[in-house]
């Protein structure tokens, strides 16, 4: 099903995908089954990507894909499904990564963690109450972030899931391998009050990282008080609003996590490659 015209795809500006992620997607993509047999001709993987992308940027519905697209929701739908299952988005966020860090860009040193709770008015899996809606059904998505803000690993759990309970699924969700710390290399993580307990520390212990634990007001404080201080925690506060732009993000509407972690890949992989080439531009 096809839903109403739009203006040309050229004209729509941050809502369309560009070049920069499709070159970085096309290798990465599963094989097109065969079709020896005859069938319809397949639409090609760029047309379907433009859509996805599309609709992960507006959040609207699949049914109500634009005619500009000139393929019907449900191939588009079908084909997300398939390259999820293949686990196409998350070797497109793990290859943006690994360009980023190619550039200079992964920031071992200081990582953050941070949770951030949306509606999810269709969710099933993965979702609870959530004590900030009146508890309405809402989701938690648990981000770990380099020293710039690019996302490393996500978790996705019911919105009255602690944030604490998820520090060792995020740090376990990290898509690109991760370097030894040593003693002349630390790998610190950076956290609010809300990880202020054993279980987060001994979880960080565990890996190998060093914890960092502050309250807004202690870090405020440092900044005054101690000269050359750095913030460090609010990239990852940063990175949470960022998503938000992302209409298919900031509202969950998809009923399998997996669907909803694939739209949150796809948007960390655009961030990232776009990162990348800033940093290798000359």
């Amino acid at each position: 099903m096809i839903g109403t015209a739009t203006p040309a795809l050229t004209e729509q500006g941050s809502w369309a995908m560009d070049d920069l992620l499709w070159n970085l997607a096309q290798p990465l993509l599963p094989p097109a089954p065969s079709h020896e047999r005859g069938g319809r001709t397949r639409i090609d993987d760029k047309t379907i990507l433009r859509a996805i992308f599309y609709i992960l940027r507006t959040g609207i519905q699949w049914r109500a894909l634009p005619f500009g697209f000139g393929v019907a929701a449900t191939t588009v739908h079908a084909r997300f499904q398939e390259w999820r299952a293949a686990g196409f988005f998350e070797r497109l966020h793990a290859a943006a990564l690994e360009a980023y860090d190619e550039a200079g860009g992964i920031q071992w040193e200081w990582l953050s963690v941070d949770g951030a709770m949306t509606k999810a008015p269709l969710g099933q899996e993965a979702t609870g109450r959530n004590p900030t809606d009146r508890g309405k059904s809402g989701t938690k998505r648990s981000v770990v972030t380099d020293g710039r803000g690019q996302v490393l690993g996500i978790a996705v759990a019911g919105a009255n899931r602690n944030d604490h309970l998820l520090l060792g699924r995020t740090l376990d969700a990290i898509v690109v391998p991760r370097p030894e710390p040593s003693p002349d290399h630390p790998q610190n993580v950076c956290l609010d009050k809300g990880y202020d307990y054993a279980a987060a520390r001994d979880a960080l212990a565990e890996r190998d990282y060093t914890a960092h634990i502050r309250s807004r007001g202690e870090e405020q404080r440092s900044i005054r008080d101690l000269p050359g201080y750095r913030a460090r925690r609010w990239v990852v506060e940063r990175t949470h609003s960022w998503m938000n732009r992302y209409r298919r993000i900031l509202v969950r509407w998809e009923k399998k996590v997996d669907n909803y972690l694939a739209m949150l890949q796809l948007a960390c992989a655009n961030r990232t490659i776009h990162a990348a080439a800033a940093l290798a531009a000359p």
